[in-house]
């Protein structure tokens, strides 16, 4: 039985695809930080027949994420599927490590998980990231802004470097580990939590339901080609060009370094 990682798969996109796993028969470990909400994910996915567990943990707290992802690692099981889901957006302020929240949990906390769970990512293994067009409304990223709250109006410039972010870490994933499948997605306006409770009644008519906006994650996280396409960004499950400043692998080097010495320097664990 393959196995597949969901962060973030208590509501939303992440539970969708949680689902959806658990009935093509992977063996699902839903992550997320309500032990509660978790649960009924993972009760979901067996009384369909599926096999699930649960991993609780914070990816807004470096050292959570961490421990969890040392646990996992040192169980040494394969990961056949990541699907790094989990993320904010519209807020304010920054994690207990003390970066800007969007960036902090919807890269740095997937950057260290995806980074320690290394070893058990096997050759053919998929690692899906999600991502967004909103990347697009940023030409680079501020690195020395990412160490206090954010200012823009409702956290959307903050949020789209941190989709930025997402996309970089996909392409130069896909260059350090050509053995690996990675691929970053826009799954669409999708109208789940991440979307702040006052923006949704505006968008509700153009917004996609979780299960739709799933299609292209669960797509990229099942197919059965080899690796050609690794590090591509889809959409609709079609492969598009994103912006200059998310081909920019120079910018993509650099997120890699600063993002593994914040790691190290914070938990004392080398990537």
């Amino acid at each position: 039985m393959q196995t597949a990682l969901v962060t973030g798969a208590s509501s939303g996109i992440g539970r969708a695809t949680s689902l959806e796993l658990g009935r093509r028969g992977y063996h699902v470990i839903a992550a997320g930080r309500s032990p509660r909400r978790i649960g009924r994910v993972v009760a979901a996915i067996i009384d369909g027949g599926g096999s699930a567990e649960p991993s609780i943990f914070d990816l807004g707290s470096l050292v959570s994420t961490a421990e969890t992802a040392g646990i996992l690692a040192g169980s040494g099981r394969d990961l056949d599927v990541l699907v790094n889901n989990a993320g904010v957006g519209g807020a304010r302020g920054v994690t207990e490590d003390g970066f800007e929240i969007h960036f902090g949990v919807n890269h740095l906390g997937h950057f260290l998980l995806t980074s320690q769970l290394a070893g058990s990512l096997r050759t053919g293994s998929r690692v899906v990231t999600v991502s967004s067009e909103m990347h697009h409304r940023v030409d680079g990223i501020d690195f020395d802004s990412l160490r206090a709250p954010g200012r823009s109006f409702f956290g959307l410039r903050e949020y789209a470097v941190s989709k930025l972010a997402n996309i970089l870490f996909t392409r130069e994933l896909a260059r350090r580990r050509p053995d690996l499948a990675c691929n970053a997605v826009h799954p669409g306006l999708a109208n789940t939590r991440i979307i702040p409770a006052y923006l949704r009644p505006f968008l509700a008519l153009r917004s996609l339901s979780a299960e739709e906006a799933a299609n292209t994650v669960i797509w990229c996280a099942t197919r059965g080609e080899a690796a050609a396409d690794s590090g591509r960004y889809y959409i609709r499950r079609e492969a598009h060009e994103p912006s200059p400043a998310a081909r920019d692998d120079g910018l993509a080097r650099e997120l890699w370094h600063r993002s593994e010495s914040w790691c190290e320097a914070t938990t004392g664990i080398g990537n």
